[in-house]
């Protein structure tokens, strides 16, 4: 298994919009895609900015270039993400998923 972070900051006044915007258009981009495993959204708000960090789980390199076309390193972005985003960050970072025994929670 593999996973994929893309990090995105947005104005704080923002944040609650972004995070329907998401659930609109990059959520669903990433479910409906096949191999996709699952889909976490993370935010924090520090001051004036929202950090959304967008984890992904996929079950292959194909399966991350379905949804991100054939450089999986590239950020993939909506229409309307420049609407609210600080910068359009160009890359994003994938991961192996290595399992954790269970007497080790």
């Amino acid at each position: 298994m593999l996973a994929r972070t893309w990090h995105g900051v947005v104005p704080a006044e923002k944040a609650d919009a972004y995070h329907d915007y998401l659930l609109r258009t990059g959520v669903p981009g990433y479910r409906g895609t096949p191999g996709n495993l699952g889909v976490f959204i993370l935010r924090r708000v520090e001051g004036e900015l929202a950090h959304f960090l967008l984890l992904t789980l996929w079950d292959s390199w194909e399966a991350i270039g379905r949804f991100a076309g054939p450089d999986p390193a590239r950020a993939h972005y909506y229409p309307e993400d420049a609407d609210f985003l600080v910068e359009l960050e160009p890359t994003v970072t994938h991961y192996e998923v290595l399992d954790v025994p269970a007497e080790s929670y």
